[in-house]
């Protein structure tokens, strides 16, 4: 799947590698949508995780990214939103496997568990990879009929 835009946000724990982060995607050609913060100042990381969960599940097309101290917290908050499959990655085969076989449509980062390059390189195999479909899709579809269960 070619993506064909991004939604990136994070909290303040997050903020500086969110900007590294769109340096990247700037180098890439990869249109992107900063959906905030827009400092390192104490923010309330659901704020930005719902801006970006909500744009994602209107716009199929579209993957986010999401960075907060751990990752987890937005992990959280972005699967609320019916659509959604954020994946906390820490390392590249996580970042691979919830795509090729979760369909994850959003990244979630720990701005302070990993570095850099490594989230660079987590980004890069994330956006790259393809869902497999096949056995993985009838379990993708459970997980949809799940967030239509009372």
């Amino acid at each position: 799947m070619k993506v064909n835009k991004i939604y990136i946000g994070s909290d303040h724990a997050g903020f500086n590698l969110k900007s590294i982060l769109i340096e990247y995607l700037e180098s890439l050609n990869i249109d992107y949508e900063d959906c905030g913060t827009n400092s390192d100042e104490m923010v309330d990381y659901p704020d930005y995780g719902k801006k970006v969960a909500l744009a994602v599940s209107q716009d199929p097309s579209s993957f986010g990214v999401l960075i907060c101290g751990t990752g987890i917290g937005m992990s959280i908050v972005a699967n609320k939103i019916k659509g959604i499959r954020a994946a906390t990655c820490s390392e590249p085969l996580s970042a691979k496997l919830s795509r090729e076989h979760n369909d994850a449509n959003i990244l979630c980062i720990g701005a302070r568990l990993i570095g850099t390059l490594m989230a660079i390189e987590i980004l890069n195999t994330f956006i790259n990879t393809d869902f497999l479909g096949d056995r993985h899709e009838v379990r993708v579809k459970k997980i949809s009929e799940m967030e239509g269960a009372d």
